[in-house]
């Protein structure tokens, strides 16, 4: 769908979900919950593990406690296995099931050199500082494996950063909300877990730019960090990391939700 297309359909959309949501009754429905990465997209890779398996692991682990914790609440995967799925496709995903909230694991890395950073940040959909737009790049470069890029992204290229701004615009009415939400879940990660903050950000990044609905990319930990590189590979702390989000997922859920 060509992007003027896509805005007329969006501008629907949040019409649709505004009015919904001072409707009495509104509750959160359905979340998707998207494992960054995949198949031939390794992400990241550490010293002895990779980003999309640890995604992966913690997106089915956040999965299954939302199933366990809060069965009302429809619980959509873009992947339970290692495969490829296209960016535009994960958006796609919650967009068509009309999700309430998009969720996305992923790590963070660093260059050779400074092993010693580390942390947690969340992203929000945003048209990019100069300051933040190499990493809003690194995350979008997935898209260049993808076939036909060009065409399925309406001509974007994820190397000219001024293409950030205009799909910047398919976000902003969820941008509250968005940030709303990043915030819930790094006071999560710091106070339960006391993790260090590295704070929440707007940045370009593609997935997040697509999605109709409220969506956050958090950065659950630096895989390029050793001892974090253990640490969000071992059980205790993907539990801990699981057990954050949902706690933010919860606090949100009761924020927003019209009794």
């Amino acid at each position: 769908m060509k992007i003027k297309n896509l805005l007329v359909v969006l501008s629907l959309v949040l019409i649709c979900s505004s009015i919904d949501s001072f409707a009495q009754g509104y509750k959160i429905k359905t979340i998707v919950i998207d494992a960054g990465h995949g198949g031939r997209k390794p992400g990241a890779s550490g010293s002895f593990s990779t980003e999309k398996n640890i995604s992966l692991k913690v997106a089915l682990k956040l999965g299954e406690k939302l199933k366990n914790e809060m069965p009302d609440i429809k619980i959509i995967y873009t992947r339970t296995k290692d495969v490829d799925v296209d960016l535009y496709r994960r958006a796609e995903i919650a967009n068509d099931a009309n999700a309430d909230l998009f969720i996305s694991i992923h790590c963070n890395s660093m260059p050779p050199g400074n092993k010693g950073i580390k942390g947690v940040e969340t992203l929000v959909a945003g048209s990019n500082r100069l300051k933040e737009q190499d990493a809003a790049i690194r995350e979008n470069a997935d898209i260049k494996l993808e076939k036909n890029y060009k065409s399925k992204y309406d001509g974007y290229d994820p190397s000219n950063p001024s293409t950030f701004i205009l799909l910047s615009l398919l976000k902003n009415t969820f941008r509250d909300k968005s940030i709303k939400f990043a915030k819930l879940i790094q006071n999560s990660y710091v106070e339960r877990d006391k993790r260090f903050n590295r704070g929440v950000k707007e940045q370009g990044v593609l997935v997040l730019q697509r999605c109709g609905m409220p969506a956050v990319l958090t950065e659950v930990g630096f895989i390029s960090n050793t001892e974090e590189e253990k640490y969000i590979n071992s059980d205790k702390g993907q539990g801990e990391i699981v057990d954050a989000i949902f706690a933010a997922i919860k606090a949100y859920k009761k924020n927003i939700e019209v009794k």
